[in-house]
């Protein structure tokens, strides 16, 4: 050992020291690992985990130089001054190698030292070791620093450390390993529960006196079940004499009785919710002790009678504290806590025998006042007050409104509160479409200076204002149908575009006092497929902001199916120009002959030939309009004056002579997504600012919108045509924009 020390004490001037950080794990190798190991090494680990654990080191490799007592090469393993091994070689068969055997370290510590000499001619690699900390088990290890009792009763083991504990009846002092007696005053509330004396079943300590009290909630009783391993000293075996070691039992009330002797109490019914046990002895004699379980019973509460039209539930033969019970009712019927209704009737069995809350009635339901329909209403057919089986009729605002299979739906107020009926569906009252109270006259007025139409006669009528005059068609609660190209003339916003429905008069909508507001415009949406100046795909949908109430003014048109075939004649209404080349202020209608095609085809390749009219501008004329166009003079304007002002005095400029009112370009392609309508001899047509109004046509009794107009060349001059979009090719599309906004 003097040896080991002097060679130490030498190397310690010359050693390389590591000192690794506290870890809970780490890696050691020899220099240059893997590679061979250079010569002339002296290097130190000082390796160290935390406090708690102890320093574990395992050698997953090993090739040092091997020589007798590792002379030459080694690796020594310290624990401060005591050389835990000495390592070389490489095999495990080498004397002085570790093999797989870890090696545990007596404390949290460990050095590792590596020597080499002077030459490594065999290039050994060296090792490489894993160290790791490993939990101490304090409470079986006494011989380590400090190696005194760590608990003076019952030690439990943690990772790192220990934790002491005491035995039933002692406390743990303030050093955290000593225990006290300490059984005075506990109390014990739970409704369940175990007690013992001091260190049971070891013998009880003596000259003591343990007090335990248990206080459960008013409304229970204890019952004391000791177990049969009973034994508290007693002076006359045959007549127990409870002197110097005793337990007293201790009930409110009542005596205190002591208990001792050999043989156990066994169950004792206390009739009380609070229990004192005192137990005693002195400094002389011994006592086994006792154990116990304690339980409690409940109070039990009665009730009287039944419920009428309702039972009680849960049914049991007797309820005892803290028992609930519900009320449910017969099927049509309510519970009733005097003059007001409750959902639901919970009572609860309390301390004094009695229950919570009195018994409810069982009073018969009622359904409530039935739901609003909107644009309809009821009325009773059976029953009052909307009792049980009380049933009621509904039904629509007719002729504007209806169900859609049925005139009337009765509901019945039934067992769940509602009124049922109609498989259930959330009932809705339906517009009505294409069936006007007024009859459209048969004769053949004219919209271009036409026949005035009757009050609600046209009633899905509507006066648009999108940049100049045009019309629409309502179509439902919340849609109007027009024209593309009427939102062409200028870029309009929703807050520009004006929309009028409910009377035959312009003049009504922009009284000072109407009651015809303009309508809510929530957007518009033309259809993508319509491209300005042609007329293709000319139709476009605009979206209100809130729901018509429909009545005899105002009534949705009805919608034909995809692709359906037209009528043979129909009937185009508007405000547009009068053969007087005056906008209209009364609503006029005209009825029409649908044009076959071809012929249609034919008088617009007629109209695109004929250039003649288009005179040649000289000097001794000039022009006046706006590049937008919709301001312009008009057919019976020849001769009519052009005046200007010159130092506040008008003079004539110029006379109203002619313009080119279509010209061969201003003819559209006539498509399938068009139809004509009109008479050869012509005079009877739409004209400006019809456009966006409906062309309707009637089958089976219902008016359905057949076309929109769109376009055509001038107005009512023969063999020339209006121009219809036909709204059967866009059924699908109006249905996807209705649903998608």
């Amino acid at each position: 050992m003097a040896r080991l020390q002097l060679i130490l004490s030498v190397l310690c001037m010359c050693v390389s020291v590591c000192v690794c950080k506290v870890s809970m794990h780490g890696q050691i190798q020899s220099p240059l690992y893997p590679k061979p190991y250079p010569s002339n090494v002296h290097q130190q680990w000082d390796l160290e985990v935390p406090n708690g654990y102890q320093l574990q080191i395992t050698f997953n490799y090993m090739d040092i130089e091997p020589s007798l007592n590792c002379y030459y090469d080694s690796l020594m393993v310290l624990h401060g001054k005591k050389l835990l091994g000495k390592f070389c070689g490489k095999n495990s068969t080498d004397p002085h190698h570790p093999g797989s055997k870890p090696i545990l370290s007596p404390s949290n510590r460990l050095q590792l030292l590596f020597m080499a000499d002077e030459s490594n001619t065999e290039k050994h690699v060296g090792f490489s070791a894993f160290y790791q900390a490993v939990d101490i088990d304090e409470c079986s290890s006494h011989d380590l620093d400090n190696s005194e009792s760590r608990c003076t009763q019952i030690c439990l083991n943690t990772l790192g450390s220990y934790l002491c504990t005491c035995y039933h009846g002692y406390q743990l002092r303030a050093d955290q390993r000593t225990c006290v007696l300490g059984c005075g005053g506990d109390v014990f509330t739970e409704p369940e529960g175990f007690l013992s004396s001091p260190g049971y079943p070891k013998a009880a300590p003596l000259g003591m006196t343990c007090l335990y009290n248990i206080s459960v909630q008013p409304g229970f009783q204890i019952t004391l079940n000791f177990s049969n391993n009973f034994h508290i000293e007693q002076i006359d075996a045959q007549e127990p004499s409870c002197l110097f070691h005793w337990l007293q039992v201790s009930v409110p009330d009542e005596a205190p009785k002591k208990l001792c002797g050999d043989k156990s109490p066994g169950i004792i019914h206390t009739g009380s919710h609070t229990v004192e046990l005192k137990f005693h002895t002195d400094k002389h004699g011994q006592s086994g002790g006792f154990s116990l379980h304690y339980t409690t019973q409940r109070m039990e509460c009665k009730i009287k009678g039944g419920i009428l039209n309702g039972r009680i539930t849960p049914n049991f033969p007797k309820y005892s504290y803290r028992d609930y019970i519900q009320v449910l009712c017969d099927t049509g019927y309510k519970l009733m806590m005097g003059e007001e209704e409750i959902k639901s009737y919970k009572s609860m069995c309390l301390e004094n025998g009695k229950w919570h809350l009195p018994l409810p009635e069982c009073r018969i339901i009622d359904c409530g006042e039935p739901n609003h329909l909107l644009n309809g209403g009821f009325k009773y057919l059976s029953g009052s007050k909307n009792e049980y089986m009380s049933v009621i009729q509904y039904h629509c605002n007719e002729p504007f409104y209806a169900f859609t299979d049925t005139n009337n739906v009765n509901l019945t107020c039934e067992a769940d509160r509602k009124w049922n009926g109609h498989n259930n569906d959330i009932l809705h009252c339906f517009p009505v479409c294409g069936r006007p109270i007024v009859d459209i006259a048969g004769g053949r007025g004219r919209v271009l200076g036409g026949q005035q139409a009757v009050d609600n006669s046209f009633p899905w009528q509507v006066f648009l204002q999108a940049g100049g005059r045009g019309g629409a068609i309502v179509i439902g609660e919340k849609w109007l149908l027009t024209a593309a190209h009427n939102f062409n003339k200028e870029k309009l916003s929703k807050d520009e575009l004006k929309a009028y429905v409910g009377s035959n008069k312009v003049s009504d909508y922009f009284k000072s006092d109407t009651q015809f507001e303009s309508l809510p415009i929530e957007s518009f949406h033309i259809h993508p497929g319509y491209k300005s100046p042609d007329y293709n795909n000319d139709i476009a949908l605009i979206k209100l902001a809130s729901s018509l109430t429909f009545n005899a003014g105002v009534m949705p048109v009805c919608l034909p199916a995809q692709d359906s075939e037209l009528e043979k004649s129909g009937w185009v209404s508007g405000f547009g120009m009068t053969e007087t080349y005056h906008t209209a202020n009364h609503l006029r209608y005209i009825a029409l002959p649908i044009v076959e095609q071809e012929v249609c085809h034919l008088s617009f390749e007629e109209v695109k030939k004929t250039v003649s009219d288009v005179s040649t501008l000289t000097e001794n004329m000039f022009c006046a309009g706006l590049p937008e166009g919709g301001k312009d003079t008009c057919q019976g304007d020849s001769g009519s004056g052009f005046v200007m002002k010159k130092n506040d005095v008008f003079y004539a400029a110029g006379i109203i002579s002619w313009e080119v009112k279509k010209t061969v370009s201003d003819v559209s392609t006539l498509t399938e997504n068009m139809f004509c309508a009109g008479l050869p001899e012509g005079g009877k047509d739409t004209c400006q600012g019809d456009s966006g109004s409906g062309f309707v046509m009637k089958k089976n009794d219902v008016f359905y919108a057949a076309g929109i107009v769109s376009w055509g060349v001038d107005c009512g001059r023969a063999g020339r045509y209006g121009v219809y979009t036909r709204v059967a090719r866009y059924a699908k599309w109006i249905q996807k924009i209705m649903e998608e906004n």
